[in-house]
Protein backbone atom coordinates (compact mmCIF):
# COMPACT_ATOMS: atom_id res chain seq x y z
CA UNK A 1 0.00 0.00 0.00
CA UNK A 2 1.08 3.58 -0.69
CA UNK A 3 0.26 6.66 1.38
CA UNK A 4 -0.45 10.21 0.25
CA UNK A 5 1.50 12.95 2.02
CA UNK A 6 -1.26 15.51 1.53
CA UNK A 7 -4.31 13.51 2.57
CA UNK A 8 -2.79 10.90 4.87
CA UNK A 9 -4.70 8.09 3.23
CA UNK A 10 -3.63 4.63 2.07
CA UNK A 11 -4.19 3.69 -1.56
CA UNK A 12 -3.23 1.08 -4.13
CA UNK A 13 -2.41 1.68 -7.80
CA UNK A 14 -4.08 -0.77 -10.18
CA UNK A 15 -3.09 -0.96 -13.86
CA UNK A 16 -5.25 -3.99 -14.68
CA UNK A 17 -8.71 -3.02 -15.99
CA UNK A 18 -10.07 -6.42 -15.02
CA UNK A 19 -8.85 -6.08 -11.44
CA UNK A 20 -10.26 -2.56 -11.26
CA UNK A 21 -13.71 -3.68 -12.42
CA UNK A 22 -13.74 -6.58 -9.93
CA UNK A 23 -12.82 -4.36 -6.97
CA UNK A 24 -15.92 -3.70 -4.86
CA UNK A 25 -14.63 -0.98 -2.52
CA UNK A 26 -13.99 2.74 -3.06
CA UNK A 27 -12.17 3.36 -6.32
CA UNK A 28 -11.61 5.87 -9.08
CA UNK A 29 -10.12 5.76 -12.54
CA UNK A 30 -7.55 8.17 -13.88
CA UNK A 31 -7.47 7.96 -17.65
CA UNK A 32 -8.51 9.72 -20.83
CA UNK A 33 -11.72 7.70 -20.98
CA UNK A 34 -14.10 6.83 -18.09
CA UNK A 35 -14.68 3.27 -16.92
CA UNK A 36 -17.99 1.64 -16.17
CA UNK A 37 -17.68 1.91 -12.40
CA UNK A 38 -16.17 4.18 -9.77
CA UNK A 39 -15.39 7.87 -9.95
CA UNK A 40 -13.46 9.22 -12.90
CA UNK A 41 -10.72 11.84 -13.05
CA UNK A 42 -9.89 12.87 -16.59
CA UNK A 43 -6.15 12.50 -17.28
CA UNK A 44 -4.30 15.08 -19.35
CA UNK A 45 -1.21 14.03 -21.28
CA UNK A 46 1.36 15.43 -18.84
CA UNK A 47 1.90 12.33 -16.70
CA UNK A 48 2.14 9.91 -19.62
CA UNK A 49 4.26 11.87 -22.07
CA UNK A 50 7.98 11.29 -22.52
CA UNK A 51 10.51 14.07 -22.18
CA UNK A 52 9.97 17.66 -21.07
CA UNK A 53 7.76 19.74 -23.32
CA UNK A 54 5.87 23.01 -23.04
CA UNK A 55 2.47 21.86 -21.72
CA UNK A 56 -0.90 23.40 -22.40
CA UNK A 57 -1.80 24.48 -18.87
CA UNK A 58 -5.41 25.50 -19.65
CA UNK A 59 -6.10 27.64 -16.58
CA UNK A 60 -9.58 27.61 -15.11
CA UNK A 61 -11.47 27.97 -11.86
CA UNK A 62 -13.35 25.53 -9.66
CA UNK A 63 -15.25 26.64 -6.57
CA UNK A 64 -13.24 29.85 -6.38
CA UNK A 65 -9.85 28.12 -6.75
CA UNK A 66 -7.58 28.56 -9.76
CA UNK A 67 -6.93 25.30 -11.60
CA UNK A 68 -4.47 23.99 -14.17
CA UNK A 69 -5.19 21.47 -16.94
CA UNK A 70 -8.83 22.51 -16.98
CA UNK A 71 -11.20 20.60 -19.30
CA UNK A 72 -14.86 20.29 -20.28
CA UNK A 73 -15.30 16.54 -19.77
CA UNK A 74 -18.77 16.08 -18.29
CA UNK A 75 -18.05 12.49 -17.19
CA UNK A 76 -15.18 13.57 -14.90
CA UNK A 77 -15.78 14.26 -11.22
CA UNK A 78 -13.67 17.47 -11.40
CA UNK A 79 -13.34 19.93 -14.31
CA UNK A 80 -9.54 19.76 -14.18
CA UNK A 81 -6.74 17.23 -13.74
CA UNK A 82 -5.61 17.68 -10.11
CA UNK A 83 -2.84 15.08 -10.40
CA UNK A 84 -1.19 16.73 -13.37
CA UNK A 85 -1.64 20.14 -11.74
CA UNK A 86 0.04 19.00 -8.51
CA UNK A 87 2.82 17.28 -10.42
CA UNK A 88 3.49 20.37 -12.53
CA UNK A 89 3.88 22.55 -9.45
CA UNK A 90 5.75 20.13 -7.17
CA UNK A 91 8.24 18.98 -9.80
CA UNK A 92 8.91 22.63 -10.72
CA UNK A 93 8.28 21.64 -14.31
CA UNK A 94 8.39 25.26 -15.49
CA UNK A 95 11.93 25.65 -14.17
CA UNK A 96 13.12 22.98 -16.60
CA UNK A 97 11.71 24.93 -19.54
CA UNK A 98 13.70 27.75 -21.22
CA UNK A 99 13.58 30.93 -19.12
CA UNK A 100 15.52 34.07 -18.32
CA UNK A 101 17.43 34.15 -15.04
CA UNK A 102 18.13 37.00 -12.65
CA UNK A 103 21.57 38.48 -11.92
CA UNK A 104 22.30 35.62 -9.50
CA UNK A 105 21.37 33.02 -12.12
CA UNK A 106 18.07 32.14 -10.42
CA UNK A 107 14.53 31.48 -11.59
CA UNK A 108 12.48 34.56 -10.66
CA UNK A 109 8.99 34.62 -9.20
CA UNK A 110 7.88 37.03 -11.91
CA UNK A 111 8.43 34.30 -14.51
CA UNK A 112 6.32 31.72 -12.70
CA UNK A 113 2.80 30.78 -13.73
CA UNK A 114 1.71 31.38 -10.13
CA UNK A 115 2.90 35.00 -10.15
CA UNK A 116 1.60 35.70 -13.65
CA UNK A 117 -1.86 34.42 -12.74
CA UNK A 118 -1.99 35.77 -9.17
CA UNK A 119 -2.03 32.56 -7.13
CA UNK A 120 1.49 32.66 -5.68
CA UNK A 121 0.08 33.41 -2.20
CA UNK A 122 -2.29 30.42 -2.37
CA UNK A 123 -1.24 26.92 -1.35
CA UNK A 124 -2.91 25.55 -4.48
CA UNK A 125 -1.48 22.03 -4.27
CA UNK A 126 -2.83 21.55 -0.75
CA UNK A 127 -6.17 23.03 -1.77
CA UNK A 128 -6.42 20.86 -4.90
CA UNK A 129 -5.80 17.85 -2.69
CA UNK A 130 -8.63 18.96 -0.40
CA UNK A 131 -10.97 19.20 -3.40
CA UNK A 132 -10.05 15.61 -4.32
CA UNK A 133 -10.72 14.58 -0.74
CA UNK A 134 -14.09 16.31 -0.80
CA UNK A 135 -15.36 14.45 -3.88
CA UNK A 136 -14.00 11.12 -2.63
CA UNK A 137 -15.68 11.52 0.77
CA UNK A 138 -18.95 12.50 -0.89
CA UNK A 139 -18.91 9.32 -2.95
CA UNK A 140 -17.40 7.04 -0.29
CA UNK A 141 -18.21 8.28 3.24
CA UNK A 142 -16.43 5.26 4.71
CA UNK A 143 -13.04 6.44 3.47
CA UNK A 144 -10.59 7.38 6.22
CA UNK A 145 -8.19 10.29 5.99
CA UNK A 146 -5.62 11.32 8.57
CA UNK A 147 -5.35 14.86 9.88
CA UNK A 148 -2.40 17.12 9.19
CA UNK A 149 -1.47 19.66 11.83
CA UNK A 150 -0.17 23.19 11.41
CA UNK A 151 3.54 23.36 12.10
CA UNK A 152 5.99 26.25 12.41
CA UNK A 153 9.71 25.99 11.67
CA UNK A 154 11.74 29.19 12.16
CA UNK A 155 15.02 29.07 10.23
CA UNK A 156 18.04 31.34 10.51
CA UNK A 157 20.77 31.75 7.88
CA UNK A 158 24.18 32.72 9.24
CA UNK A 159 25.77 34.41 6.23
CA UNK A 160 27.88 36.67 8.40
CA UNK A 161 28.26 35.59 12.02
CA UNK A 162 29.61 38.97 13.19
CA UNK A 163 29.53 42.44 11.66
CA UNK A 164 32.91 43.65 12.89
CA UNK A 165 34.43 41.18 15.36
CA UNK A 166 36.84 38.32 14.62
CA UNK A 167 37.48 39.34 11.01
CA UNK A 168 41.19 40.08 11.12
CA UNK A 169 43.06 43.38 11.00
CA UNK A 170 42.83 44.04 7.25
CA UNK A 171 39.07 43.42 7.00
CA UNK A 172 38.36 45.54 10.09
CA UNK A 173 40.46 48.47 8.81
CA UNK A 174 38.93 48.18 5.34
CA UNK A 175 35.45 48.24 6.83
CA UNK A 176 36.25 51.33 8.88
CA UNK A 177 37.54 53.17 5.81
CA UNK A 178 34.43 52.26 3.80
CA UNK A 179 32.22 53.75 6.50
CA UNK A 180 34.36 56.87 6.53
CA UNK A 181 34.44 57.27 2.74
CA UNK A 182 30.67 56.84 2.45
CA UNK A 183 30.14 59.29 5.33
CA UNK A 184 28.20 56.62 7.21
CA UNK A 185 29.08 58.00 10.63
CA UNK A 186 26.44 56.01 12.50
CA UNK A 187 27.98 52.77 11.25
CA UNK A 188 31.49 54.07 11.89
CA UNK A 189 30.66 54.92 15.51
CA UNK A 190 29.19 51.45 16.10
CA UNK A 191 32.28 49.85 14.52
CA UNK A 192 34.64 51.78 16.76
CA UNK A 193 32.66 50.91 19.88
CA UNK A 194 32.66 47.22 18.95
CA UNK A 195 36.35 47.15 18.05
CA UNK A 196 37.31 48.77 21.36
CA UNK A 197 35.02 46.49 23.36
CA UNK A 198 32.47 49.10 24.39
CA UNK A 199 29.55 47.57 22.53
CA UNK A 200 28.25 44.16 21.52
CA UNK A 201 28.64 43.30 17.84
CA UNK A 202 25.29 44.13 16.13
CA UNK A 203 25.12 40.74 14.39
CA UNK A 204 25.59 38.93 17.71
CA UNK A 205 21.87 38.33 18.22
CA UNK A 206 22.21 34.75 19.44
CA UNK A 207 21.15 35.27 23.06
CA UNK A 208 18.09 37.16 21.83
CA UNK A 209 17.23 34.25 19.58
CA UNK A 210 17.75 31.72 22.35
CA UNK A 211 15.45 33.67 24.67
CA UNK A 212 12.72 33.61 22.02
CA UNK A 213 13.29 29.90 21.50
CA UNK A 214 12.78 29.23 25.20
CA UNK A 215 9.82 31.58 25.57
CA UNK A 216 7.85 30.15 22.63
CA UNK A 217 9.22 26.57 22.72
CA UNK A 218 10.54 26.91 19.18
CA UNK A 219 12.50 24.32 17.22
CA UNK A 220 14.64 26.47 14.92
CA UNK A 221 17.14 25.37 12.29
CA UNK A 222 20.37 27.29 11.71
CA UNK A 223 22.22 27.17 8.39
CA UNK A 224 25.92 28.10 8.48
CA UNK A 225 27.91 29.47 5.56
CA UNK A 226 31.35 27.82 5.64
CA UNK A 227 32.53 28.56 2.12
CA UNK A 228 35.84 30.06 1.09
CA UNK A 229 35.93 33.86 1.02
CA UNK A 230 34.61 35.34 -2.23
CA UNK A 231 32.51 38.07 -3.79
CA UNK A 232 29.24 36.58 -2.51
CA UNK A 233 30.63 34.52 0.38
CA UNK A 234 31.96 36.77 3.13
CA UNK A 235 31.53 34.92 6.39
CA UNK A 236 34.30 34.46 8.91
CA UNK A 237 36.75 31.66 8.16
CA UNK A 238 35.59 28.20 9.26
CA UNK A 239 38.95 27.88 11.04
CA UNK A 240 38.24 30.85 13.32
CA UNK A 241 37.95 29.53 16.88
CA UNK A 242 35.32 32.10 17.88
CA UNK A 243 33.15 31.10 14.92
CA UNK A 244 33.59 27.42 15.70
CA UNK A 245 32.65 28.04 19.32
CA UNK A 246 29.48 29.83 18.20
CA UNK A 247 28.49 26.95 15.92
CA UNK A 248 29.06 24.38 18.67
CA UNK A 249 27.04 26.45 21.13
CA UNK A 250 24.06 26.77 18.78
CA UNK A 251 24.26 23.08 17.87
CA UNK A 252 23.72 22.27 21.56
CA UNK A 253 20.17 23.65 21.51
CA UNK A 254 19.10 23.72 17.85
CA UNK A 255 19.27 21.74 14.64
CA UNK A 256 22.06 22.91 12.32
CA UNK A 257 22.60 22.52 8.59
CA UNK A 258 24.96 23.60 5.86
CA UNK A 259 24.45 26.81 3.87
CA UNK A 260 26.26 25.85 0.63
CA UNK A 261 28.25 28.82 -0.61
CA UNK A 262 27.55 30.74 -3.79
CA UNK A 263 30.93 29.56 -5.05
CA UNK A 264 30.06 25.90 -4.53
CA UNK A 265 27.69 26.09 -7.48
CA UNK A 266 30.65 26.41 -9.84
CA UNK A 267 32.83 23.91 -7.93
CA UNK A 268 30.97 20.65 -7.16
CA UNK A 269 33.76 19.39 -4.90
CA UNK A 270 33.38 22.52 -2.72
CA UNK A 271 29.99 21.35 -1.45
CA UNK A 272 31.54 18.23 0.02
CA UNK A 273 34.29 20.29 1.69
CA UNK A 274 31.79 22.62 3.34
CA UNK A 275 29.60 19.79 4.63
CA UNK A 276 32.66 18.09 6.10
CA UNK A 277 33.76 21.33 7.73
CA UNK A 278 30.46 21.66 9.57
CA UNK A 279 30.37 17.97 10.47
CA UNK A 280 33.87 18.23 11.94
CA UNK A 281 32.96 21.26 14.04
CA UNK A 282 29.74 19.84 15.52
CA UNK A 283 31.02 16.24 15.53
CA UNK A 284 27.94 14.80 13.85
CA UNK A 285 26.71 14.08 10.35
CA UNK A 286 24.93 16.85 8.44
CA UNK A 287 21.65 16.03 6.73
CA UNK A 288 19.98 19.37 5.93
CA UNK A 289 20.83 22.39 3.80
CA UNK A 290 19.74 25.68 2.31
CA UNK A 291 21.54 27.29 -0.62
CA UNK A 292 23.22 30.65 -0.04
CA UNK A 293 21.43 33.35 -2.07
CA UNK A 294 18.71 30.70 -2.60
CA UNK A 295 20.69 29.65 -5.67
CA UNK A 296 18.66 26.70 -6.86
CA UNK A 297 19.22 25.21 -10.30
CA UNK A 298 17.11 22.16 -11.11
CA UNK A 299 17.90 19.35 -11.17
CA UNK A 300 21.65 19.91 -10.68
CA UNK A 301 21.49 21.46 -7.20
CA UNK A 302 19.38 18.68 -5.77
CA UNK A 303 21.41 15.97 -7.48
CA UNK A 304 24.56 17.37 -5.87
CA UNK A 305 22.88 17.35 -2.45
CA UNK A 306 21.69 13.76 -2.87
CA UNK A 307 25.22 12.74 -3.83
CA UNK A 308 26.44 14.14 -0.50
CA UNK A 309 23.70 12.34 1.50
CA UNK A 310 21.74 15.49 2.32
CA UNK A 311 18.22 14.36 3.22
CA UNK A 312 16.40 17.69 3.68
CA UNK A 313 16.60 20.97 1.77
CA UNK A 314 14.99 24.29 2.71
CA UNK A 315 15.78 26.37 -0.40
CA UNK A 316 12.39 26.10 -2.12
CA UNK A 317 11.14 29.67 -2.05
CA UNK A 318 11.67 32.97 -3.85
CA UNK A 319 13.94 35.86 -2.95
CA UNK A 320 11.82 38.36 -4.87
CA UNK A 321 8.34 37.37 -3.67
CA UNK A 322 6.41 35.85 -0.78
CA UNK A 323 4.39 32.71 -1.18
CA UNK A 324 4.44 29.14 -2.37
CA UNK A 325 7.06 28.52 -5.05
CA UNK A 326 6.01 24.90 -5.56
CA UNK A 327 2.38 25.58 -4.67
CA UNK A 328 2.53 23.82 -1.32
CA UNK A 329 3.39 24.25 2.36
CA UNK A 330 3.70 20.49 2.88
CA UNK A 331 7.19 18.91 2.75
CA UNK A 332 7.56 16.43 -0.11
CA UNK A 333 10.18 14.31 -1.85
CA UNK A 334 11.85 15.74 -4.94
CA UNK A 335 11.08 14.19 -8.30
CA UNK A 336 13.88 14.39 -10.87
CA UNK A 337 12.14 15.06 -14.18
CA UNK A 338 15.17 14.22 -16.31
CA UNK A 339 15.66 10.85 -14.63
CA UNK A 340 11.91 10.37 -14.13
CA UNK A 341 12.29 9.16 -10.55
CA UNK A 342 11.69 10.29 -6.99
CA UNK A 343 14.89 10.76 -4.99
CA UNK A 344 15.63 10.58 -1.28
CA UNK A 345 15.64 14.33 -0.69
CA UNK A 346 12.77 15.93 1.18
CA UNK A 347 11.94 19.48 0.12
CA UNK A 348 10.78 21.86 2.86
CA UNK A 349 9.34 24.97 1.13
CA UNK A 350 9.63 28.30 2.96
CA UNK A 351 7.12 31.10 2.41
CA UNK A 352 8.51 34.29 3.97
CA UNK A 353 11.95 35.92 4.09
CA UNK A 354 12.69 39.27 5.68
CA UNK A 355 15.05 40.31 2.87
CA UNK A 356 12.15 40.00 0.43
CA UNK A 357 10.29 42.75 2.27
CA UNK A 358 13.27 45.07 2.55
CA UNK A 359 15.10 44.64 -0.74
CA UNK A 360 12.44 43.52 -3.22
CA UNK A 361 9.01 44.68 -2.01
CA UNK A 362 10.20 47.78 -0.11
CA UNK A 363 7.37 47.41 2.38
CA UNK A 364 7.18 49.11 5.76
CA UNK A 365 7.44 47.22 9.02
CA UNK A 366 3.67 47.28 9.54
CA UNK A 367 2.97 46.24 5.94
CA UNK A 368 5.46 43.38 6.29
CA UNK A 369 3.67 42.12 9.39
CA UNK A 370 0.28 42.26 7.67
CA UNK A 371 1.56 40.40 4.58
CA UNK A 372 3.20 37.72 6.70
CA UNK A 373 0.07 37.14 8.75
CA UNK A 374 -1.87 36.63 5.52
CA UNK A 375 0.57 33.91 4.47
CA UNK A 376 0.38 32.27 7.91
CA UNK A 377 -3.42 32.24 7.71
CA UNK A 378 -3.23 30.46 4.34
CA UNK A 379 -0.86 27.83 5.76
CA UNK A 380 -3.12 27.33 8.77
CA UNK A 381 -6.14 26.93 6.50
CA UNK A 382 -4.60 23.82 4.94
CA UNK A 383 -2.81 22.62 8.10
CA UNK A 384 0.57 23.01 6.46
CA UNK A 385 4.08 23.82 7.63
CA UNK A 386 4.94 27.51 7.85
CA UNK A 387 8.67 28.13 7.44
CA UNK A 388 10.19 31.57 7.91
CA UNK A 389 13.68 32.60 6.79
CA UNK A 390 15.54 35.20 8.81
CA UNK A 391 19.18 36.20 9.26
CA UNK A 392 21.04 36.90 12.49
CA UNK A 393 21.96 40.36 11.19
CA UNK A 394 18.34 41.41 10.54
CA UNK A 395 17.59 40.78 14.22
CA UNK A 396 20.17 43.37 15.31
CA UNK A 397 17.59 46.17 15.54
CA UNK A 398 20.33 48.53 14.39
CA UNK A 399 21.39 50.43 11.27
CA UNK A 400 19.33 49.35 8.25
CA UNK A 401 17.45 46.75 10.33
CA UNK A 402 16.33 49.16 13.03
CA UNK A 403 12.81 48.21 14.11
CA UNK A 404 12.70 44.88 12.30
CA UNK A 405 12.72 42.76 15.43
CA UNK A 406 9.09 43.77 15.68
CA UNK A 407 8.36 41.90 12.46
CA UNK A 408 10.11 38.74 13.62
CA UNK A 409 8.35 38.76 16.98
CA UNK A 410 4.99 39.29 15.26
CA UNK A 411 5.73 36.30 13.00
CA UNK A 412 6.51 34.10 16.00
CA UNK A 413 3.44 35.23 17.95
CA UNK A 414 1.13 34.63 14.97
CA UNK A 415 2.69 31.22 14.32
CA UNK A 416 2.55 29.99 17.91
CA UNK A 417 -0.85 31.38 18.86
CA UNK A 418 -2.92 28.21 19.38
CA UNK A 419 -6.19 30.18 19.56
CA UNK A 420 -6.06 30.79 15.78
Amino acid sequence: MLKTYLLYSDYELITSLEKYIQHQGPKFSYSSQPNESGLHFHASELLTEKGINEPNLKLGNHNGLVTLFHHQKLDAILPYDPFAACFYMLSRYEEYLPHLKDKYDRFSAKDSVAKKHSFLQTAVVDRWALQVKEVLKAAYPELKFGNKKFNFIPTIDIDNAFAFKHKGFSRIVGSLFRSLLTLNFERLLIQLKVVFGNKQDPFDTYNYQLNLQKKYHLKPIYFFLLGDYGLNDKNISHENKHFQSLIKSIADYAKVGIHPSFGSNQKPDQLQKEIRRLAKIVKREIFCSRQHYLKLSLPETYRNLVKEDILEDYTMGYADALGFRSGTCTPYYFYDLDEEMEVNLKVFPFQVMESTFKYYLNTSIEESITLTKTIIEEVRAVNGTFISLWHNESLSDELEWKGWRKVYEAVIEASTNTSN
